[in-house]
């Protein structure tokens, strides 16, 4: 698997192009060298066969038949090893001189030359060897071929391309491991920066992308993204900052004001008033609300190691929160399912879990129309213990189930149900805090309305104490104490 991913990368296909370039211009330069090589040797020995036929040619006009006999016997006695091929014969093929015995059967070009086997079907007494002859008849009917030996040079011929093909054989081989170490050495700097970029967006905001300090490409590319992360994170405290000063500054005024309007309320007597001052006082405690949600998910984030940290049964606590709320579910004519499996056991902040419960519940009976299911579920797979609501409400488009636990952010569907939009973020912190991981799929998936499924995985007690950490920037926390123990409150709306 990891090879085929390896073959897949730029960088391999990058090297395999150069290895596709460097491997045509070997084969270019070899059969260069080929041509050049053979060529001259066949030529050479072409010119040597045309220059034996114009010393015969000379002889026979000087000389005549017999004189020609006389020279090619004189040739086939001054050559034991048969290099050069004669053979003098009449228009019906009588062998008149020569050191052959028939005439040789092969295709014959135009110009008069033909390649034959040297065996016993031209008399040939010796081992059987290649020819290359040139043909041409002579005054008076007679038939003379002129030739040579060639096996050495066809030998030679197939040496030379044998190793042609052994050399392009192993430049490619050399061309591919190169390629694939190059790949594999670009694809490792690659996948650290990638598998970190990855861990950055789940939230690690404080990792960074090693470098190895040679400042070549990838380092000057890593530290130009570490840079950047440390302008955004800044930018990021900056905006926490001021945002949780804001929500701190203002909720004194806005306790003091709501008070103000709950003695109001107390002491009138006209009905309209009444319902005037308890409409305020409802928008107080709505506001008063949000400000305690941004406190409380300011302080889950820059908290780090909490010192809340106890062995918790999650099956236990669940089981709470579902009494708290089954009431609320059967005001809308709702079925609360429960499958609680006994035994799960987790460690965490006791306080903290049972917000992030009661806030998904509150949001699967808020979003559920009257007679819906909302379902329960807590359960083990693997390692992890997994806490699981599902409604058959409204649901959430796909396309927007990553931005939900953004502060202040509402699905389009819901933004005429009360609520501010920061429910979600705080279950968001609580997991992040507890190492979990929150999956949102369709309850009814291609169904109108799909509903949702919200499931929470955690690691499970294993009977181990660990240390839980986060890795969110840290910020200071704001000053008072404004938690509210009541789960309603912080529910996202």
């Amino acid at each position: 698997m990891k090879l085929l991913s390896q073959l897949r990368t730029s960088s391999f296909q990058l090297a395999l192009l150069y290895m596709v370039v460097f491997a045509t211009s070997v084969f270019l330069l070899l059969a260069f060298i080929y041509w050049r090589t053979a060529g001259f040797m066949t030529a050479q020995t072409d010119e040597t066969i045309e220059a034996e036929v114009a010393g015969l040619a000379e002889q026979y006009r000087g000389r005549g038949v017999n004189g020609l006999i006389t020279i090619i016997r004189e040739r086939v006695a001054r050559d034991p090893n048969a290099k050069s091929i004669y053979l003098l014969t009449t228009d019906d093929f009588l062998k008149l001189a020569g050191n052959i015995e028939s005439w040789p059967q092969g295709t014959r070009s135009e110009s008069g030359w033909i390649n034959f086997t040297l065996d016993e079907s031209v008399g040939w007494s010796g081992p059987q060897r290649l020819a290359r002859a040139r043909i041409f008849e002579v005054q008076g009917g007679l038939r003379l071929l002129v030739g040579r030996d060639v096996d050495d040079l066809t030998s030679l011929k197939r040496v030379i391309e044998t190793a042609i093909n052994w050399g392009m054989g192993i430049t490619l081989a050399l061309a591919l491991l190169g390629g694939f170490l190059m790949s594999r050495s670009t694809t490792r700097r690659i996948e650290v920066i990638n598998n970190t970029s990855r861990r950055i967006m789940n939230g690690h905001l404080s990792l960074r992308i090693p470098t190895r300090g040679t400042d070549d490409d990838f380092d000057q590319l890593a530290d130009n993204l570490n840079r950047m992360l440390d302008r955004i994170v800044y930018l990021m405290e900056g905006i926490r900052h001021v945002s949780d000063n804001i929500a701190h500054d203002l909720r004194t005024p806005l306790t003091r004001l709501r008070n103000q309007l709950e003695n109001t309320l107390l002491s009138v007597d006209n009905d309209e008033a009444r319902e005037q001052a308890g409409r305020a006082v409802a928008e107080a405690d709505q506001l008063l609300s949000t400000f305690n949600a941004l406190l409380r998910i300011a302080r889950l984030e820059t908290r780090g190691n909490t010192a809340d940290m106890k062995v918790v049964s999650l099956d236990e606590l669940v089981t709470d929160a579902c009494e708290l709320y089954e009431a609320l579910a059967e005001d809308k004519d709702q079925v609360f399912e429960q499958q609680l499996e006994k035994g799960v056991m987790i460690e965490g902040d006791r306080d903290l879990l049972f917000q992030m419960v009661s806030n998904l519940i509150d949001n699967a009976i808020k979003y559920t129309p009257e007679k819906g299911t909302i379902g329960v579920v807590v359960r083990k797979s693997g390692g992890d213990a997994v806490f699981e609501v599902s409604d058959t409400g409204i649901g959430v488009p796909d396309e927007e189930k990553d931005q939900i636990f953004q502060r202040f952010y509402r699905v389009g569907k819901s933004r005429s149900l009360p609520g501010n939009g920061l429910g979600l973020s705080l279950v968001s912190a609580v997991s992040e805090i507890h190492q979990g991981q929150i999956v949102l799929t369709d309850t009814y998936p291609g169904k109108n309305p799909p509903g949702l499924t919200v499931s929470v995985h955690m690691p499970a007690f294993t009977g181990v104490r660990k240390r839980i950490k986060t890795t969110s920037a840290e910020l200071p926390a704001p000053a008072g104490n404004s938690e509210t123990r009541h789960p309603a409150e912080t529910s996202d709306g």
